[in-house]
């Protein structure tokens, strides 16, 4: 199996080299080869691990939980069935794993609750997802029973009892696993423990006590909470979110579920000191996030261009936000952080569920999401979704049409090697829709917020298509080997298609009109290798990341322009008088980018980690417009990050971190020579905590991040020439919490107060906003689901979300207002059926989301009534 291993990474790995590299030169291609080839040769097949002792051969562990998961020698179980079995005692919690005689509990009590720590171990459905178990009230003096992930390495089991710290007698069964007997109220009063390593047997009738009926959770339940314990974003290994010195929130499909969410806009909301931006004429989102630009990523991949119109979720799993320089781990990146979209994965376990939403403005979405094993031996899965939109709009007369089709299969070459291939193709049609002005009063005039400044019934037609492979070898417990190649195309084309507002106004009514017709293309090949190790040297544990990452992007573009004559924003007539076309403009340009990450987490002390690591980039790029061949852009950069985290208690966690990033610089000097690249540089500082048993989780952040190189125009000379002496901050506080407060109540909010500001320019003033940044901004939203009684599974929700004023440009020639949008929701489960409905807006507000100028003011939509009907299968 490792020669296998070896013969398929290596093929892999030269024919990446050669795509991606086959536009340099026929050397580097080489060169990368024999670095693969290296970094193979010099892992060895992990040795046998050493027995563990059973559980009742151990008395008195004389290891923290922390570090006994973190053993070298020690191999990760995992769990992926957690049933309960009504005893004539109370009930059962069963572990179940083939490897149960290999699991160590270390327990204690605290307060009314027996909780136990199960090192070395994670409870993992077969397709490697999270999960979890809970049962409420399942006995007499029991109030909740639950089983979670509580770190990387550990299960925690938590019984709480309702006046006293219940009996729990702790066995193991080579047939079933580890078994936790609790006690009901009745046999606790004379409590007789069983003799060590003894076995529960469950009784021919099993029976409750005092009538309270036992409830038990359907083996495999997945953990779709508020609250997510991990995120693969922040450091590219398993980590808890609570040892990373830096914040990472993540919005889970339950969350986007009840909300209704379809865009992204409306999921990262949710976040504090995330903000949409604007829409680039209606083709996508962009975002920032703590006042700067945020970078879009799809599974830890950039966008590189792929990403031409509106990101399609329904093969979105989750959304992950790491806020702060990142360049470590993801090269030229704005020090904002990234916004990482995670796609659903294939299930070997059939599931099958079919959604359909209907709202106003004739919006029609259907879905499909189906999922299972394609072979006997479940080796082979596949996961698939398709999804069909048809939406008119609040605009007036725009319709958009898109299509999704996105499968993707896994499949497991041996216990530990699995290849994983995703596939999309999307298709989208609508119109350009750059939205209002500004007049001379510096405010949007008040004309009807679907008024449409242009001609909406020329459509702009987007394709995107991606296939990108992932191999994932584990060659022993402690060393895994990730290696990721990616290819995307797109194009953007439409003749016609935009006509729209490019001129000012002398009279505040009229504005110039501008049509153009053309065509864009993107292609780009990425590829990635993530070598991930865990040493133990002493008491010290490390987790090592060594990385490599090239990528290749093309693309090509076509256009000619015309006058359109003029609008009436008051009045407008779409008659519009076209002139000559200016003669063909085209232009095409490559981007190669290299670099190479190392990162060590440190694990000093069970409540004790450090995080240290650096990376290299080069980045070349050249142009060609018009068959004239541009000046070419050459740029390296080192980017460090320091990070630490002491946990005072285990569930508080206090960190502060350090790091760099970088974007390169184009434009032209006097002298005709480079720019060095932006440089971004962030602190921060912040407490984590853990409440409720993990159901409750919350982050507060100080952060001060500042990014200098920035160009500027140099008015010394003719137009197009630039200086690089500016220089712009952000900093600010940001608090996020989410997760369940009581069962059924779950909650997600979020406060920003962001100072985000020009401290260095040469034309425009010092101290003005950076724009579309809020000063301050808040989400709220929360869900009550009814547990008990004949209308269990009937759920309400409601949400809150507060904009503050923003800069339009950074001129800060005009304010985009500020605002507050209300959201409810009504929703009802029962077994595979669900429905809901959302009401957004709901006291149907005007506001405007977000700017791009004065001539691109994006209106936010009115009372929108939306309902979903899904069946799963």
């Amino acid at each position: 199996m490792y020669l296998k291993v070896i013969e398929i990474y290596l093929q892999l790995f030269w024919k990446s080299a050669i795509v991606v590299c086959g536009a340099m030169n026929q050397k580097k291609s080489y060169i990368l080869f024999l670095v693969g080839v290296i970094s193979i040769l010099t892992m060895r097949p992990a040795q046998a691990d050493s027995d563990i002792s059973r559980l009742q051969d151990v008395i008195h562990p004389k290891r923290s939980a922390a570090l006994l998961a973190q053993d070298s020698s020690v191999t990760v179980v995992q769990v992926t069935v957690v049933k309960a079995n009504p005893t004539n005692k109370g009930v059962e919690v069963i572990l179940q794993t083939s490897l149960g005689q290999q699991l160590q509990v270390i327990n204690r009590s605290a307060g009314n609750s027996f909780i136990a720590d199960v090192p070395n171990a994670q409870l993992r459905l077969p397709n490697n997802e999270a999960f979890r178990f809970r049962s409420t009230k399942p006995i007499a003096g029991i109030s909740e029973i639950t089983v979670t992930n509580f770190d990387a390495n550990t299960i925690r089991v938590t019984v709480i009892g309702d006046g006293s710290v219940p009996i729990v007698e702790l066995s193991d069964s080579p047939d079933e696993g580890l078994i936790f007997s609790v006690a009901n109220a009745a046999s606790v009063q004379n409590p007789t423990p069983p003799a060590s390593g003894s076995q529960q047997t469950q009784p021919e009738q099993p029976t409750a006590q005092d009538n309270q009926p036992i409830e038990l959770v359907v083996t495999g339940e997945q953990d779709t909470g508020y609250n997510a314990p991990d995120a693969s974003t922040a450091t590219k290994t398993d980590t808890p979110l609570r040892d990373i010195p830096a914040s990472i929130q993540v919005i889970p499909q339950e969350v986007i579920r009840d909300q209704g969410a379809i865009s992204v806009r409306e999921v990262v909301r949710n976040v504090s000191g995330v903000t949409y931006a604007s829409s680039s004429g209606n083709r996508g989102e962009n975002f920032t996030v703590r006042g700067f630009s945020a970078e879009p990523f799809l599974n830890g991949f950039r966008g590189e261009g792929f990403s031409r119109t509106q990101e399609e979720s329904a093969n979105i799993d989750r959304i992950e936000i790491l806020k702060g320089p990142a360049s470590i781990l993801y090269g030229r990146v704005e020090p904002s952080g990234i916004i990482n979209r995670v796609t659903k994965k294939p299930l070997f376990d059939p599931f099958y569920e079919l959604n359909f939403t209907a709202g106003s403005y004739s919006f029609y979405r259907p879905t499909l999401d189906f999922a299972g094993p394609l072979n006997d031996e479940k080796t082979l899965a596949y996961r698939l979704n398709i999804a069909y939109e048809d939406a008119g709009s609040f605009r007036d007369r725009v319709q958009t049409e898109r299509f999704l089709f996105a499968p993707s299969f896994t499949y497991r070459l041996g216990e530990n090697t699995t290849l994983n291939l995703d596939v999309s193709y999307l298709r989208d049609a609508r119109p350009i829709d750059r939205g209002l002005v500004v007049l001379s009063d510096n405010k949007v005039p008040n004309i009807p917020l679907g008024r449409y400044l242009g001609d909406p019934t020329r459509q702009e037609k987007f394709t995107q298509t991606l296939a990108a492979l992932y191999l994932d070898h584990r060659f022993n417990p402690n060393i895994s080997l990730r290696s990721l190649f990616r290819y995307t195309a797109s194009t953007e084309s439409g003749p016609g298609a935009t006509l729209q507002i490019f001129g000012d106004t002398k009279d505040d009514r009229t504005f110039e009109l501008g049509d153009s017709i053309g065509d864009q293309y993107y292609e780009t090949y990425s590829w990635q290798n993530d070598l991930t190790a865990k040493v133990k040297m002493g008491a010290i544990v490390h987790t090592v990341l060594l990385g490599l990452e090239l990528t290749r992007q093309k693309s090509f573009f076509s256009a000619r322009d015309r006058s359109a004559g003029f609008i009436d924003v008051f009045n407008p007539s779409y008659n519009f008088t076209f002139g000559e076309f200016d003669p063909l403009r085209t232009g095409n340009d490559v981007t190669e980018t290299f670099g190479i990450y190392l990162q060590d987490q440190i694990t000093l002390l069970d409540n004790l980690k450090l995080l240290v690591g650096g990376r290299f980039d080069t980045y070349h790029y050249e142009s060609t417009t018009n068959d004239v061949v541009n000046p070419p852009d050459n740029a390296d950069a080192f980017t460090p990050r320091v990070g630490i985290v002491y946990q005072p208690i285990q569930e508080v966690s206090l960190y502060t971190s350090y790091s760099q990033s970088f974007t390169p610089n184009s434009g032209r000097s006097r002298s005709e020579q480079p720019f060095d690249p932006q440089r971004g540089t962030g602190y921060e500082v912040g407490v984590k905590t853990e409440l409720l048993n993990g159901r409750l989780s919350s982050t507060l952040a100080y952060y001060n991040t500042t990014l200098k190189n920035v160009l500027t125009d140099d008015l010394g000379n003719p137009p197009g020439y630039s200086l690089q002496v500016g220089e712009q901050r952000s900093r600010g506080i940001e608090f996020d919490i989410a997760g369940e407060i009581l069962p059924g109540w779950k909650v997600i909010a979020s406060y920003a107060n962001t100072d985000a500001e020009i401290t260095k320019d040469n034309t425009l003033t010092v101290d003005n906003r950076l724009n579309n940044v809020p000063r301050n901004s808040g989400s709220l939203w929360t869900t009550y689901t009814l547990q008990t009684g004949s209308l269990k599974g009937l759920g309400f929700g409601f949400g809150a979300f507060f904009v503050g004023e923003r800069a339009g440009d950074l001129a800060n020639s005009f304010v985009v207002p500020g605002y507050t949008r209300l959201d409810a929701a009504l929703y009802y489960q029962k077994e595979n059926f669900r429905i809901g409905i959302n009401f957004k807006n709901l006291s149907d507000i005007r506001y405007f989301e977000g700017s791009q100028g004065r001539s691109q003011v994006i209106p936010g939509a009115p009372f929108i009534v939306q309902g979903t009907i899904s069946y799963s299968f």
